[in-house]
């Protein structure tokens, strides 16, 4: 199943086991907090990690998701309750809403068509207020990360909060220019094996800044870390924090 480690209610579980908090929230965290009571919105917030976190040091949060099992995991942990929860994509967001809008664990590298990102850009231009930020994080095409998802490299078992166990590992199906296909395998205790594949667009730091100023974006910074290193001294990463312009408002 395609997306399925976010659309399939067991895998789900999986994924919320697997990726625990890290110090890529702790990044997003400080900027965000960086606003005192801010209005924030988290696109592609997933199974809301981060999202109710910031809800707790009381932000006004949003957190918007297409897939609706991740978002009924968000909605059932502690503290979900002060989050408002919409399923469904960027296209339903209100306009000037939001002082801070974050795209975290690489959700920008999911829209990979150039167009979609561009409509993507576009539609959190319109729901952020002048001046307000935009943080996201995309992996630099420069560490080739892709490399190590094979089935040795990317072995792993991961530990469920039942004391169940899952083995899981990932591979390569495609690349082709800057987009790589993956699947990744899960093999339970039990028995059964399920499969979520994927593709990610690999964005250089000049195509990334290219489409920001297209949507009426200013670059602020691009570290390469989440400790502020810059690009290529890092984690591999593009970790991005731009502005919205001032556009005229629409008539």
């Amino acid at each position: 199943m395609r997306h399925a480690e976010f659309r399939h209610h067991r895998l789900v579980q999986v994924y919320d086991a697997e990726c625990r908090w890290g110090p890529d929230d702790d990044f997003f965290q400080a900027v965000v907090d960086e606003t005192p009571a801010a209005r924030v919105l988290d696109l592609g917030c997933g199974t809301g990690r981060l999202t109710v976190a910031l809800a707790a040091a009381g932000h006004t949060v949003t957190g918007v998701d297409p897939a609706g099992a991740s978002l009924a995991a968000a909605r059932a942990k502690p503290g979900g309750e002060r989050v408002t929860w919409i399923e469904g994509t960027s296209a339903l967001l209100p306009e000037r809403a939001f002082d801070v809008a974050v795209l975290t664990s690489h959700v920008a590298q999911f829209f990979v068509d150039d167009a979609e990102w561009a409509g993507t850009l576009a539609d959190l231009r319109r729901a952020l207020v002048p001046s307000g930020r935009l943080v996201f994080d995309a992996r630099d095409p420069a560490d080739r990360r892709w490399e190590l998802w094979n089935p040795v490299d990317s072995q792993r078992r991961i530990s469920l909060p039942d004391d169940g166990e899952v083995r899981a590992w990932t591979d390569v199906t495609g690349v082709r220019d800057a987009v790589i296909d993956f699947t990744h395998h899960y093999h339970f205790a039990d028995g059964e094996r399920l499969v979520s594949s994927a593709s990610l667009r690999f964005r250089t730091e000049a195509e990334l800044r290219d489409s920001l100023t297209t949507a009426d974006f200013v670059v602020d910074r691009v570290y390469g870390g989440w400790r502020h290193e810059p690009v290529g001294h890092g984690d591999g990463e593009f970790v991005v924090i731009a502005r919205a312009g001032r556009l005229a408002p629409v008539l």
